[in-house]
């Protein structure tokens, strides 16, 4: 059996040969005091912010890479046997799973052990960029530039491939957590009003842009209010949500001119023709494509399904594994 996983900083997507996207499900664990598991995916995030006092709601990715090693083991070993359940035989299934392009060997080592802890039998690692291009239907393996931008929840990779490899690329540590913190903030600062990460997360989804809309959104949050402490509720547009998260936007932007500027005259004709392609759920954020479109002058557009664009590349690398093995992330 063989199995894909996108480990990413805010979902766990799985791909299952022959079978495609099987879990679509958030990274975190309840775990209660005396460290045990009380719930994974979605019925754990269903309690970030609402847990009594021992049980507490953990998300063991931060940034991309594992930051408490045994939880993401545990969840690594609830999602694989999820994935398995309904196959025949009890044979180990040898799994793929991205990483992002910049981490180091040690975090490397950490993920692909959690994985063989948590009953894979072999397991293989691919970088982000790569896995995202292969799902979007990019064609890496010819001598052409492609030019992919993978917004996570923790990381955003952005890199250009040729050949089957990475010949640029940049991992920044913004996506749209750093969003969902971005709001939070600036709600706090203009309306005194303390709002969890979930609002924030549902302000981002409902009415985020990266460029004014041509008819205003709004929607009413509730939150604590800072001075009188009790709940509030106030009316925000997507004019403040632009605003809200100015400064993560701008640092991506900055990285995706880094890239292109270190990137060879040959490969940058290449994406020219071409244009940018953009995968993971950041991309779904409006506008956020238009704004690249402008500020690098190359057109931009995201990949059809973007969020699961990694996943998808992660299941199909392994399937034709003999294919993409010089593309892999060596063995450790």
């Amino acid at each position: 059996m063989k199995i894909g996983i996108d480990l990413g900083t805010a979902n766990v997507i799985v791909y299952v040969k022959g079978k495609g996207i099987v879990i679509t499900e958030p990274s975190v664990v309840a775990v209660s005091d005396d460290n045990r598991i009380v719930a994974v995916g979605e019925e754990a995030r269903e309690m970030i912010g609402r847990t009594p006092a021992n049980i507490s709601a953990i998300r063991p990715m931060k940034d991309g890479v594992i930051a408490d090693y045994v939880i993401t083991e545990a969840m690594l070993r609830f999602f694989i046997n999820k994935a398995r359940k309904g196959s025949m035989g009890f044979s180990r299934p040898e799994v793929m799973i991205s990483v992002p392009a910049g981490v180091t060997s040690v975090e490397k080592r950490a993920v692909r052990d959690a994985a063989l802890k948590a009953g894979a039998k072999e397991a293989y690692l691919i970088e982000e960029p790569l896995a995202a291009a292969i799902g979007a239907n990019v064609p890496i393996s010819g001598p052409s530039g492609n030019m992919i931008i993978d917004i996570g929840g923790g990381t955003s990779e952005i890199a250009v491939i040729s050949l089957g490899g990475i010949v640029v690329s940049k991992s920044l540590r913004v996506g749209g957590n750093r969003f969902d913190e971005a709001i939070t903030s600036y709600i706090r600062r203009k309306y005194n009003l303390m709002v969890g990460e979930r609002t924030s997360e549902e302000v981002k989804i409902q009415i985020g842009t990266a460029l004014p809309l041509e008819r205003e959104l709004t929607m009413e949050v509730r939150g604590r209010d800072l001075i009188a402490g009790l709940p509030r509720t106030i009316q925000l547009s997507s004019s403040e949500v632009m605003e809200a998260i100015e400064v993560p936007l701008q640092q991506l932007v900055a990285a995706v001119r880094s890239v292109l500027e270190q990137t060879p005259p040959e490969l940058s004709s290449d994406i020219i023709d071409k244009g940018m392609v953009m995968s993971g759920g950041g991309s779904l954020l409006r506008n956020v494509d238009k704004l690249l479109t402008q500020v690098t002058g190359v057109p931009c557009h995201v990949a059809e399904n973007a969020l699961n664009c990694v996943a998808l590349g992660t299941g199909l690398a392994l399937e034709h594994f003999d294919f993409f093995k010089k593309s892999l992330v060596s063995q450790i």
